[in-house]
């Protein structure tokens, strides 16, 4: 386990499978952090538009 040729040499102590893992936890709770974002606009935008459709 503590063998250095099972860690990358990139300056970071993560192995691929716990780089993955913190990515995937990353990316789900960013596309959470967008789609609400992007809900909370169109309610805002229904509510009040700051630009007319043609």
């Amino acid at each position: 386990m503590n063998d250095p040729a099972d860690r990358p040499s990139v300056g970071t102590y993560l192995t691929d499978e716990e780089a993955k893992e913190i990515h995937k936890a990353f990316m789900g709770t960013f596309a959470l952090y967008v789609g609400i974002a992007v809900v909370a606009h169109l309610l805002l935008w229904i509510n009040k538009p700051w630009l007319p459709i043609p």
